[in-house]
């Protein structure tokens, strides 16, 4: 099996997406004693056990024939599964290679992963899936996050204008948004910082460390 390290292994993903996609049957993923909501222990319950029901576990097609392996998931950034990994033809280590499969084309059938008018030869024919070095999804998210940041400076500057020109309890509000978003602002730049003089194995350090920033960030500018 792959090594999960191209996602944080959350049991609830899959069971969140095959809900959206129209699964209607639930697997028993199990039981502890969580600080959560009646809700979100509900669905810790009726989950999907990403260990004990999909990785490692055959992909069928509608017919009941099995048409690949799935080796691992791709959480996308909101948390939801967005691709399953999958071992097209020959066996492990010989000849057998990995195809990317959308979470939206597959739905549970009895506790089956099903990708329905799939056959054997269509999954062997889909691009060869290979996982980006920890190098280039460093530059990757590096990009992002520089993109992220000169967005919110100009939402910072516009703000700036728009308050200066507001009754003062706006104005107030205002100072306060736009006081807290440098600080976020400030937190993201200098996790960026650390990222580049770091080794291309130790940005998910500070990937974690500036996550939180960012969202704010994005949600500032995309009002």
């Amino acid at each position: 099996m792959k090594s999960l390290r191209s996602i944080p292994l959350l049991t609830l993903a899959f069971a969140l997406t095959l809900a959206a996609s129209g699964a209607a049957q639930a697997q028993l993923a199990g039981s502890t004693v969580v600080a959560s909501t009646f809700t979100e222990i509900t669905d810790l319950a009726f989950g999907w056990s990403v260990k004990k029901s999909i990785l490692n576990h055959p992909l069928f097609n509608e017919r009941g024939e099995k048409i690949g392996i799935i080796e691992d998931i791709i959480l996308a950034l909101d948390k939801n599964v967005s691709y399953l990994i999958v071992g097209a033809g020959g066996f492990i280590g010989v000849g057998r290679y990995d195809v990317a499969i959308a979470a939206s084309q597959v739905h549970d059938e009895g506790g089956r992963i099903v990708f329905s008018g799939a056959t054997k030869e269509s999954v062997k024919a889909m691009p060869r899936f290979d996982y980006a070095s920890d190098a280039a999804m460093r530059e990757m998210f590096i990009s992002r996050a520089e993109s992220n940041v000169a967005q919110a400076k100009t939402t910072i500057a516009n703000l700036e204008i728009k308050a200066a020109s507001a009754n003062e309890n706006v104005k107030v509000k205002m100072a306060q948004e736009v006081t807290d978003l440098k600080a976020d602002l400030k937190t993201v730049e200098a996790s960026i910082a650390e990222m580049k003089r770091s080794s291309a194995s130790k940005w998910r350090t500070f990937e974690n460390n500036m996550r939180a920033a960012m969202g704010r960030l994005r949600t500032a500018f995309e009002k």
